[in-house]
């Protein structure tokens, strides 16, 4: 109505400009309406046709905006309607119009439909996953899989399809230099954007660098030059350009550009490693490549006779035209340069026409053809003087009287003769042949002038006419039969004759990627024959196999065929495979079992196996037990992706009880003495088994059960209980398994808190380690500490219960403890100390608590009855206090030194504990002087072991501690410098060095025993400290404890 009314308006044709204009606007506006497109698309049918060019350019301007804004449109919609399916009919319609004016008279035309498209090839085509996508960008991936009416590979298929014909029109020899150069552009463009046509535009221009128009005039060659050497320039900057860089070299060189444009037009060396790593991924995920094997009846194969070589006589045109090239042309020239004449024979003159054409190809088939006729000429010539020479030799051995001149005369002259017997015979029976026609007219019966062809002829009749049909892809698909001939093809594949299915089978193989829809057609068509849904034809031999034998064939050739692709299709195909195949096959199982154990072929097959497992209702037991096999395999990926993959249909209800069951059979494996043989094989990573368990084994045993605790925490349980039947190397190795699935649970877990309160007898280990690692980074709950309490008073009497929970006890009970812990491996008393002192987390973030401050420990420490602990366990134990000098600082010592020395009977340890403290802070002297001062008014000689640290204390103090020695008593002055000889004379000279006034004070009794004038046995039977006795290195008293068991927490 619109295009109508505007020819009413503007009748003349060079107004039509304005109207198709204010079209062309109109019809963008209403790309926000798109409920509007069916209409606008069915006018843009009629303004392409229309006979004024500037309306059909206008129109082809906007049509391709048209055809991105349907697909938008289109592919957004949740419902695909019937407006939309109208719109998608018409626009098919419309493109077909447009591919088909790109042989259009008008120039202008033409560029509009190369421009078009070029749209199309953009639009129905994957994008480069490295360029960065515009937000208006639309292309293949934005359409949905799931869209009916515009399915991802026909689209492909019609993209590359237009893709060929605009390669063919840019090789046109008739082409014009806008069009030309239009075209180049659009290629160029194509090959940037589209990195996988890259080669094919390369090569389609070298072509053209080679075979230029020969319509184009020298300023038109010239402008055709230089636009080819600015798009090679712009396609050797693109990193899809790497491998053919060279090549784009030389063809810049011939073109004229200088060595400096070359190499600043070269790849980025970062573009140039990327491409490289990506190549390099690429190869290192692609499976080794393993060719398909075709098996073929023995009988059949041995029918078929051998291909026979060509023998010279049988050398044609074409035979000779796919080998001559330049070098083999070059070198019959120069072979026959001696023979040319001086001068040019007139039969030259008369019979030589010159090509007319510059195309290599058709130079090359005119050669061709005369070299082929020449060849034969030669050959024949030769056979007949070969007979002649032949039939005289004869006659010279029968007679040999005559010479060879006679004996040719006389084979002449029998030649002769036999030539004039050969006519008058031929005349005869023509004569004999009118006459009988005359007489009567005998019918003509088939039976009579036929005779049956030999099997051989048959069959390879048969295999070419099915080979011509493979071939008749292209033509079928523009004739709208392609249906028709896929379904001739699998009819004739699944019926007949091996030798036909394998020549289909190869036909398939060759492309997977655009052929497989050939092959569902085939797998549903033996699926047929097996079911029993249809007969087999009368044509058909009889099945050399049965049917299911067929079927089975059939699917793991395809399995196989497709594993040899390479690149991101192989995954996509065979899910598609797997998943619209009507019938999965035991071998197709074990096949797709094997390539999801590949770990180069990456996580894609075990999603597939998921897939199956839900979309495959019959098959589901199968698939299921496949992915629950990959659970144990040994590589890690494949076992962590397989756990994950099942973790996830384990939220089915129909499939948790059996994923439940499946794991618990595997954990009960733990109990057995030896690994048992089902985890071990080519299909588990294992092919070699063992006869003890591994951390490998445990872990494909145990992987999957640790997996489902965070989702059923029940089965906690089922661990413990088993746990007390495994053996000691096991239970290591599960210890240390549990911590990630452990973590996951947390403290506030009933299941938890239930197996702490009701623990299996044998699993205290076990649930120690559990309680271990939850308190690691974080102090305990009420309700975790409570349990462990209850736990350790009534049932389990291993002070190692309580080392997880410390933090949360009383101090009351820490220090009722302690004897207990400081028994332990001195590396566990490390780590209660640790937990005691806030040591084990500072890194978590979390603020430390504990019930017991460092000075209260140190002292509890000292207040241990030697009942309990012996005193070198102590020592050992108040050793590691120190050594946490971040804890122990200067002032907690003399805190602890304080209330130590206020303490009655004073701690055995107490001078051990100054003098470490003096060494450890020398700082501390002038405390410690005051410390021994008040231990004379405490009359510390009445201790001996104190007493005896005291001395020790003084002899490693002087002379500050003279003043303090000078204060003892005499006896008890006399005794020390017994202890300690060597504090006498230093002592003496100390004494001496005092002023008169000074001595004065000194009472005569002290100096006498300074001077010795009171005699002293020397006797040193008890020293509490060497000196420089500090070391930690000493063998530990450790508790009685079952080696058999797992080291406790700390030591694993």
């Amino acid at each position: 109505m619109i295009h109508g009314g505007i020819r009413v308006m503007f009748p003349n044709a060079a107004m039509d400009r304005v109207p198709v204009k204010y079209y062309q606007c109109w019809t963008v506006s209403r790309i926000k309406y798109p409920e509007v497109i069916p209409r606008t698309v069915q006018i843009l049918l009629r303004l392409a046709s229309d006979e004024t060019s500037v309306v059909a350019k206008r129109a082809l301007r906007a049509s391709g905006r048209i055809l991105r804004a349907a697909l938008k449109w289109i592919a957004s919609a949740a419902v695909v309607t019937t407006d939309m399916e109208l719109a998608w009919t018409q626009l098919s319609a419309l493109k077909v119009q447009i591919i088909n004016m790109i042989d259009s008279d008008n120039d202008g035309i033409r560029t509009q439909a190369v421009k078009f498209l070029e749209g199309v090839i953009l639009i129905q085509t994957y994008p480069d996953p490295d360029s960065p996508k515009k937000p208006d960008d639309f292309s293949l991936e934005d359409i949905p899989l799931t869209l009916k009416i515009a399915r991802r590979r026909k689209l492909e298929e019609e993209a590359n399809h237009v893709m060929d014909l605009l390669i063919k029109f840019h090789g046109s020899p008739h082409v014009s230099s806008v069009n030309l150069m239009t075209c180049m552009g659009s290629l160029a463009l194509i090959a940037k954007m589209r990195p996988q046509f890259m080669s094919n535009v390369i090569q389609a221009l070298q072509r053209l660098q080679h075979d230029l128009p020969p319509t184009l005039s020298d300023s038109q060659v010239t402008s055709v030059q230089k636009q080819l050497k600015l798009t090679l320039l712009g396609l050797m900057k693109h990193p899809a350009s790497i491998e053919f860089a060279s090549t784009i070299a030389k063809q810049l060189t011939q073109l004229g550009a200088k060595e400096q444009e070359i190499i600043k037009a070269y790849p980025k060396p970062e573009d140039v490693r990327r491409m490289k790593k990506r190549q390099q991924e690429i190869a290192a995920t692609a499976a080794k490549r393993v060719k398909v094997e075709v098996i073929i009846d023995e009988a059949e194969a041995t029918s078929v006779p051998a291909p026979k070589l060509p023998d010279l006589i049988e050398l044609s045109e074409s035979f000779i035209a796919e080998r001559l090239s330049v070098e083999i042309a070059t070198d019959l020239v120069m072979d026959s340069m001696a023979w040319v004449p001086d001068t040019m024979t007139t039969i030259f003159q008369r019979e030589y026409q010159p090509t007319a054409t510059t195309d290599i190809n058709i130079q090359r088939q005119t050669i061709a053809k005369l070299l082929a006729i020449q060849i034969k000429q030669t050959k024949a010539k030769k056979n007949k003087r070969d007979k002649e020479e032949d039939a005289v030799m004869e006659d010279l051995i029968k007679n040999p009287t005559i010479s060879v001149a006679e004996a040719k005369r006389e084979r002449k002259r029998e030649k002769d003769r036999e030539k004039e017997k050969e006519a008058k015979a031929s005349l005869e029976a023509h004569e004999k042949s009118l006459a009988k026609a005359r007489n009567r007219t005998k019918a003509l019966k088939l039976v009579e002038v036929t005779k049956p062809l030999p099997k051989e002829i048959k069959e390879r009749m048969l295999l070419m006419a099915v080979n011509r049909i493979l071939l008749s892809e292209k033509t079928a698909v523009f004739g709208g039969v392609a249906t028709v001939r896929s379904k001739i093809l699998t009819t004739l594949a699944a019926t007949f004759n091996p030798y036909i299915k394998e020549a289909v089978l190869r036909y398939i193989t060759d492309d997977m990627r655009n052929r497989l829809d050939l092959a569902l057609g085939w797998l549903y068509e033996e699926y047929a024959l097996l079911q029993g849904f249809q007969r087999r034809t009368t044509l058909c031999t009889k099945p050399q196999e049965a049917p299911h034998q067929a079927y089975n064939f059939l699917l793991c050739t395809l399995v196989s065929a497709i594993d040899l692709i390479q690149g991101k299709d192989r995954d996509a195909l065979l899910s598609r495979l797997y998943l619209e195949a009507p019938l999965i096959t035991e071998d197709a199982v074990e096949a797709l079992k094997m390539v999801s154990s590949d770990e180069t072929r990456g996580l894609a097959p075990l999603q597939l196996l998921k897939e199956m497992v839900v979309r495959r209702p019959t098959k589901q037991l199968v698939f299921l037990n496949v992915l629950l096999c990959h659970t144990g395999h040994e590589n890690n990926t494949i076992r962590e992706a397989a756990i994950q993959l099942v973790c996830q249909l384990y939220s089915r209800a129909e499939l948790s009880k059996l994923i439940e069951e499946y794991a618990v059979l595997y954990l009960g494996f733990l109990r057995l003495h030896n690994p048992p043989e089902i985890v071990f094989g080519q299909d588990r990573g294992r092919p070699q088994i063992e006869s003890l368990w591994s951390e490998s084994t445990t872990r494909a045993c145990l992987g999957l059960y640790l997996a489902l605790l965070s989702e059923h925490q029940d089965l906690i349980h089922e661990l413990a209980r088993v746990y007390t039947s495994m053996g000691a190397d096991v239970k290591r190795i599960v210890l240390r398994l549990v911590e990630g699935p452990v973590r996951s649970l947390g403290m506030g877990s009933p299941q938890l808190l239930a197996l702490v309160e009701n623990c299996p007898k044998g699993s205290e280990t076990l649930v120690t380690r559990i309680i271990h690692i939850l308190t690691e980074k974080s102090a305990p709950s009420a309700e975790l500490v409570a349990r462990v309490r209850e736990l350790y008073q009534t049932r389990v009497s291993d002070v190692r219960f309580l080392i997880p929970v410390l933090n949360g006890l009383t101090k009351k009970e820490v220090i009722a403890a302690l004897p207990k812990l400081i028994k332990l491996n001195p590396i566990v008393v490390k780590e209660v100390f640790n937990r005691l002192l806030g040591t084990h987390n500072n890194d978590s973030g979390v603020p430390h608590t504990s019930p017991i401050t460092p000075a209260e420990l140190l002292i509890a420490l000292h207040s241990i009855d030697p009942s309990k602990a012996e005193l070198k366990t102590v020592i050992k134990a108040t050793s590691l206090c120190f050594a946490e000098k971040q804890a122990y600082t200067q002032e907690t010592v003399a805190v602890v030194m304080q209330h130590l020395m206020e303490m009655t009977p004073l701690p055995t340890l107490l001078m051990r504990t100054v003098i470490q403290s003096l060494a450890l802070y020398p700082r501390l002297s002038g405390f410690v002087m005051n410390i021994l001062q008040r231990l004379i008014l405490k009359q510390v000689w009445k201790q001996p072991k104190v007493w005896e640290g005291f001395v020790k204390c003084c002899e490693r103090t002087q002379p500050q501690s003279f003043a303090v020695i000078l204060q003892l008593p005499p006896a008890q002055l006399a005794e020390a410098l017994r202890m300690a000889n060597n504090l006498r004379a230093p002592l003496l000279a100390h004494v001496e060095a005092f002023a008169e006034n000074q001595k004065a004070h000194i009472p005569q009794s002290i100096m006498d025993v300074i001077q010795g004038k009171v005699p002293c046995d020397m006797l040193d039977e008890f020293d509490i400290a060497p000196r420089g006795d500090y070391s930690n290195d000493q063998k530990p008293d450790t508790m009685e404890i079952d080696l058999s068991e797992p080291a406790p927490p700390g030591l694993d």
